[in-house]
């Protein structure tokens, strides 16, 4: 198993000058000798990444897990009122540059789901989303433009490797209406809602993500 960080998300540092994380994930492989093919298993904006290597380059890539992707190229969400109300007031205060608050905001958005009470998820894995998000708020005003252009709506179909997607049924509504279109439209995929968790289930049920996990290695 190898996990990295995108600069800035973690111990690597921020890089403020235009980068590729296709080009990142490559050099991470050859530098560790990797030849053959890897299975891809990201979150997010982490799923951005993968489905657009996966298209980039089907030959480096045995299969996808993908929790709650990020797809690029797809139209502008349209928000309930509740949740534009929620993304304004994260707007105003990242300009304002209030960060503990900015950061309350996004566990409230991504950790507890935009229609859920705050505070709905606590403990250790609230405590661990603010320290990891911290991180990233603390680099974004550094971090460069990425150079990737590789929309993945619309090019689903063209994915041939075996891919599962899951996501949380109190994700954002249109997240959870793209992960089960990815699903649906990968030639080789399938997945599955999870209930009671939004968009982070590996942070709220990491049990259940290693379970899916270990099924879908096992059917490789």
């Amino acid at each position: 198993m190898i996990a990295y960080d995108r600069p800035g998300f973690g111990g690597s540092p921020v890089r403020s000058s235009a980068s590729s994380s296709i080009a990142d994930w490559l050099a991470v492989l050859d530098h560790l000798g990797v030849a053959e093919p890897v299975v891809l298993v990201a979150c997010s904006q982490g799923g951005r990444i993968a489905l657009e290597a996966a298209l980039a380059h089907p030959d480096r890539v045995r299969g996808l897990f993908l929790v709650a992707p990020t797809l690029s190229g797809a139209p502008t969400p349209q928000h309930a009122q509740e949740i534009a109300q929620l993304l304004r007031e994260q707007q105003r205060v990242e300009e304002a540059q209030e960060m503990p608050l900015l950061n309350a905001i996004k566990a409230h958005l991504w950790l507890d789901g935009p229609l859920s009470p705050a505070q709905r998820v606590g403990g250790g894995a609230r405590a661990l989303f603010l320290e990891m998000n911290a991180i990233a708020l603390s680099s974004s005003n550094q971090r460069g433009a990425e150079t990737d252009d590789l929309p993945v709506h619309g090019r689903l179909r063209e994915i041939q490797a075996p891919a599962w997607v899951a996501w949380g049924d109190l994700d954002f509504p249109h997240i959870q209406e793209r992960s089960q279109m990815a699903a649906q439209q990968l030639p080789n995929g399938d997945g599955a809602v999870l209930q009671g968790t939004a968009h982070l289930p590996s942070l709220e049920r990491p049990e259940c993500i290693n379970r899916l996990l270990r099924a879908f290695l096992g059917g490789l």
